[in-house]
């Protein structure tokens, strides 16, 4: 039997991550304030859809976004950490650049980490966590009062999400567009982050429906995390020159390495971009095909069961 859509385990599957998550932020986790991020922005995707009063909605979806934006600097360095580290390994990156660039960023990150602590204590995220399980109760409350017999049953927060899915794959779509096929970084970066979220609403669309994902969404994946790697090299090749920039003039040779990492990573900016073009039509496609998507009504007999 098929089972209806469910708003409920959405919420709740994301809000114990996060709940679980941000506790370990401060312990120096790099998965924890990863996750924790991650499902900021998910939780911040299904806000707009659980019928909350507007005002709470809203200061939900604002005090997430700040969550999301707080974490966004140490999660970068975290990543150009790990990544110099990768790096190291292979001889076309210069050995001794790549380690004068990773003590700046060491020495960044520790900033970002107390600067992190500071902004965002334990005790602020705590009450965050307990201002969302109300709007879960909230969530319960209201779900047990439809499943009441009713003439008319209603999916209409199931209805607003296949709009948001919609409406995401056409901006996702436009930004691919505007991004064109010349190697425009921001642009780029633009592209990524409406994959994205396109991605994160195809996966709840999902899920609430009790579907299983299709090939469209690894296929929006592998754009996103081709174009996030392009983004932390692009991170990368600017942080070598802030360093190149603070070296004293008489160490030539620290310069010189220092410009030949650049010319190399930005090698590999174009090799990743020449993958990211070949397969720019295909992405195109699957934008419009999820754009184009409907779901399907959901009868009363069932909605009455759930």
């Amino acid at each position: 039997m098929t089972r209806s859509p469910d708003r409920r385990a959405p919420f709740r599957t994301r809000l114990d991550v996060f709940i679980t998550e941000a506790e370990r932020i401060h312990h120096g986790g790099i998965e924890a304030l990863h996750h924790t991020r991650v499902a900021s922005r998910r939780l911040r995707e299904l806000l707009p859809i659980l019928e909350l009063q507007a005002d709470a909605a809203r200061t939900l979806g604002a005090r997430l976004k700040k969550v999301t934006r707080r974490l966004g600097p140490v999660r970068e360095l975290d990543v150009m950490a790990v990544m110099i580290e990768t790096l190291e390994r292979d001889r076309r990156f210069s050995s001794a650049a790549l380690r004068l660039v990773g003590a700046a960023v060491a020495e960044s990150r520790d900033a970002e980490r107390e600067r992190l602590a500071e902004k965002l204590p334990v005790a602020k995220l705590e009450r965050l966590a307990r201002a969302l399980e109300r709007a879960a109760r909230h969530i319960d409350s209201s779900d047990w009062q439809r499943a009441l017999p009713s003439p008319q049953p209603r999916q209409s927060w199931m209805w607003a999400l296949e709009a948001r899915v919609s409406h995401r794959a056409s901006r996702a779509r436009s930004a691919i567009e505007a991004a064109g096929v010349v190697y425009l970084p921001d642009r780029l970066h633009g592209a990524r982050i409406a994959l994205k979220k396109l991605r994160y609403a195809v996966e709840l669309l999902s899920e609430a429906r009790h579907r299983p994902l299709t090939p469209d969404v690894a296929t929006l994946k592998q754009a996103q995390d081709l174009l996030g790697r392009l983004h932390d090299l692009q991170g990368l090749i600017n942080r070598t020159r802030e360093v190149q920039a603070s070296i004293a003039l008489p160490d030539l040779l620290a310069w010189r390495g220092l410009g030949s990492l650049m010319r190399a990573v930005d090698d590999e900016c174009r090799r990743l971009h020449a993958r990211y073009v070949r397969d720019r039509a295909r992405l195109i496609a699957v934008t419009r095909r999820v754009e184009a998507t409907r779901p399907q009504p959901v009868s009363a007999s069932h909605l009455a069961a759930s």
